[in-house]
């Protein structure tokens, strides 16, 4: 028995999936657990399909499982179990005309068992595997089916004790009867001397009293199982009421990519069965011949609680809604089929501000005061068959107007939360009431113009990703500390770009840098708090944009245009100057790196080892590829185009890991047009890597893209247009006027001599 004492403790830790793959109705968990000691004694393993001479032994075992189960539905005092064990009993009759099947199923079952507890006692230490308590995912995913069957069988159980005690009263009645009946002539039979007569009077009175014991017995047992049902619904109830409120948390973080099952049928059927276990206990009480008001009470609050938080808002709407576009959303009510049937349910949607989202708690009520102009705010709900879901879907929603609040100091509109406010009257089968149900979406931003979006997008990001599960609507707190930040830019970052690579530690260390302003930071600085200014409400030292513009211009490039490099590992990502310089000074010249500009919104550059002037080594950055340069030449492209840079870091060769993104084809003659035909190639001034004494410029301090190894001066590189011998038209990263020494400016489509520095990043 020692394995199942174990598989005991590693239960509760199990998905529910799991547990239904190992234990099946043709060998259920709980003839595991009734003959965990038998079974474990016996030789299983011994058992091969091969071996058909086995059967015989087979057949014993399965009439030994039958005998051991029945024996002990005979000896459980408890009704419920007692029905439970002979049902089994029965089912496994089953097994008779194929009873080697019975035994391999045994066998494999211990076998997934002793796989189980062997991959707990790696991945989790013994000690607190046993102690922790089970994860919320694999214990919320699915109803709580043996918490629900038990709850049914105890509700069977009260049922039988009510056909009991009415039988009983029969019993007693026709007695009763017998016994009046005979009093007429008692007395006539004591003249005569017949004994016999007063013998069955006192048979009867005799009966009757235990009667009238049986029935006081059995009355008093039923409201005692009517209370332990009453508290038993409590805390399933309690359990699905936590576990809605987890779906709807779960919700909101997936805006920060955090992964979400949007799956609502397990929740629903769980609401379905709570509902009808509720109604037929409150058709218990109403049957238990003297009122029960603390159990009608009881079930009334339950009742009700349940039906007001079955609505779920199953498709959010955009969380940055821009007025006078359309948008839909979708809310679903997990007992919709329970809905009484007659006029139809309209819901109705408006949208409420942080204030009156605060006082909905407090009064319960809607909102008097409307703050905004909805357009198709009403839908009907609707059951569809096939789905099995009830829902109302508001489709071409608009918000024609906004009214806003009063703002504080700084505050600016993109920080002002939304919510959408649905509400309707609903009538459910069986109840005597209709009930309002009532529920709100996630905070929303409300914008005029697209170019509000990106901080729109930030306040709706900091909100989700600390904000509290069972705060006040909408607070969030002022400061986090960084290792909150980091996990939720990684997050997002990867949901965004649709990728398995993470930010790694160099990556994050130099975020931190950034939004901190310290490029000197070593130790540990993950619990160093970042403020909501600092994510987007202040700007960078030096720079034209705040933090989160930065990083979110970094998430689009890549989701756009380099997804698959960053897959790869073939950029680098976020990188300090200094840990640059530190990490390329002892490569050889021509080693490069991919890093994203520390300088410019969404832009990558290339920054690689090149000789300097005096014959040491220097770093160069080349002028960032925006989403607009990638979209007329890839990056692969690019890294062909430039032949000094030959290995990515650390000493990879570029052709072998980029040769799948060339795209490059030899050029076709245009015979039909008589036209010779252009192509599209990057390259980079040449005294960006040679030397170059006719220019000596030192770069201002935060315009500066390299480090020079040998303190001697340098310059960014920069690519430049020529029109080559063989009619290719190569361009730079950037179509505009540039400065050539001396301060003049030359149009590079106009100049055939083909040099011209672009601009210093």
């Amino acid at each position: 028995m020692a394995q199942w004492t174990q598989m005991k403790q590693l239960i509760p830790y199990l998905a529910t999936q799991t547990l239904n793959e190992l234990y099946s109705p043709s060998f259920p968990m709980d003839v595991r657990c009734y003959l965990a000691n038998w079974i474990e004694e016996q030789r299983w393993e011994d058992f091969e399909p091969e071996k058909v001479d086995q059967e015989p032994q087979a057949l014993t075992l399965l009439d030994q499982i039958i005998s051991c189960l029945q024996n002990l539905a005979g000896q459980n005092p408890n009704v419920v179990e007692r029905m439970r064990l002979q049902h089994i009993s029965r089912n496994m009759n089953m097994f008779r005309s194929q009873p080697f099947q019975l035994v391999l199923t045994v066998r494999d079952v211990l076998r997934k068992e002793r796989e189980l507890l062997s991959q707990a006692s790696t991945q989790i230490p013994a000690l607190a595997l046993f102690s922790q308590p089970p994860a919320q995912d694999s214990m919320a995913a699915a109803p709580p089916t043996r918490d629900v069957d038990l709850l049914v069988l105890k509700v069977l159980e009260i049922q039988d004790c009510r056909q009991q005690i009415h039988q009983l009263q029969e019993e007693l009645n026709w007695e009763r009867q017998n016994y009046e009946s005979m009093q007429g002539t008692l007395q006539q039979t004591q003249t005569n001397g017949m004994d016999s007569s007063i013998s069955e009077v006192t048979k009867l009175q005799t009966n009757i009293k235990q009667h009238e014991y049986n029935g006081q017995v059995i009355a008093k047992k039923r409201v005692q199982l009517l209370q332990e049902a009453v508290s038993s619904l409590e805390k399933c109830q309690s359990r699905l009421i936590s576990r809605i409120k987890a779906w709807r948390w779960e919700q909101h973080q997936a805006t920060i990519g955090h992964p979400f099952d949007d799956n609502l049928s397990p929740l629903q059927t769980w609401c379905e069965q709570l509902l009808g276990v509720n109604g037929k206990l409150r058709q218990e009480v109403m049957l238990a011949g003297e009122p029960i008001p603390e159990l009608q009470e009881r079930l009334g609050r339950l009742l009700q609680t349940l039906i007001q938080s079955s609505l779920m808002v199953d498709k959010q709407p955009p969380q940055v809604i821009k007025t006078q576009s359309k948008f839909s959303t979708t809310v679903r009510y997990l007992l919709g089929e329970k809905v009484a049937p007659g006029k139809p349910v309209l819901f109705k949607a408006q949208i409420i501000t942080e204030a009156q989202a605060r006082n909905l708690g407090q009064l319960g009520s809607v909102p008097s005061e409307n703050v905004g102009e909805l357009i198709n705010n009403t839908a009907i709900l609707e059951h569809n068959t096939s789905s099995k879901s009830t829902c109302a879907t508001f489709r071409n929603m608009s918000i024609k107007k906004i009214k806003r609040a009063d703002r504080k100091g700084s505050e600016s509109v993109t920080e002002e939360k939304f919510a959408l406010f649905f509400t309707t009257e609903i009538s459910i089968t069986g109840c005597d009431i209709p009930y309002r149900i009532q529920m709100i979406s996630v905070p929303v931003v409300v914008i005029v113009h697209g170019s509000q979006d990106n901080n729109a997008l930030a306040t709706i990001i900091w909100d989700c990703a600390f904000s509290e599960p069972e705060r006040i609507p909408f607070l969030v707190p002022e400061r986090v500390p960084w290792k909150q930040m980091c996990r939720t830019l990684n997050s997002k970052f990867m949901s965004e770009v649709g990728t398995q690579r993470c930010l790694d530690n160099y990556n994050q260390h130099f975020l931190a840098q950034k939004i901190f302003d310290k490029p000197d930071i070593a130790g540990d600085y993950s619990n160093m708090l970042v403020s909501w200014a600092q994510f987007n409400k202040e700007v960078l030292p030096g720079r034209p944009f705040t933090f989160w513009q930065w990083f979110d211009g970094v998430i689009e490039l890549t989701k756009k245009h380099l997804k698959s490099y960053w897959s790869d590992g073939l950029i680098f990502g976020f990188i300090g100057k200094q840990h640059l310089h530190l990490i390329l000074k002892d490569r050889p010249n021509g080693t490069f790196l991919l890093r994203f500009s520390d300088s410019e919104i969404g832009g990558i550059t290339i920054a690689y080892v090149a000789p300097s002037e005096n014959g040491g080594q220097k770093i160069q950055n080349i002028q960032p590829s925006t989403k607009r340069d990638l979209e007329i030449r890839s990056l692969g492209d690019r890294i062909q185009d430039i032949d000094f840079i030959t290995h990515v870091y650390p000493d990879l060769p570029k052709n072998d890991v980029f040769r799948k993104y060339y795209t490059d084809n030899p050029l076709p003659r245009d015979t039909t047009s008589g036209y010779l035909v252009v192509s599209i190639q990057t390259k980079v001034g040449v005294e960006a890597h040679c030397d170059s004494p006719q220019r000596s410029e030192t770069p201002h301090e935060n315009n500066s893209s390299f480090y020079s190894m040998d303190q001697g001066n340098g310059a960014s590189a920069s690519p430049f247009y020529s029109l080559s011998p063989n009619n290719q038209f190569q361009t730079p990263f950037q179509l505009a006027p540039v400065p050539l020494q001396g301060g003049m400016y030359s149009d590079p489509l106009s100049n055939p001599n083909g040099l011209f520095p672009g601009p210093d990043m």
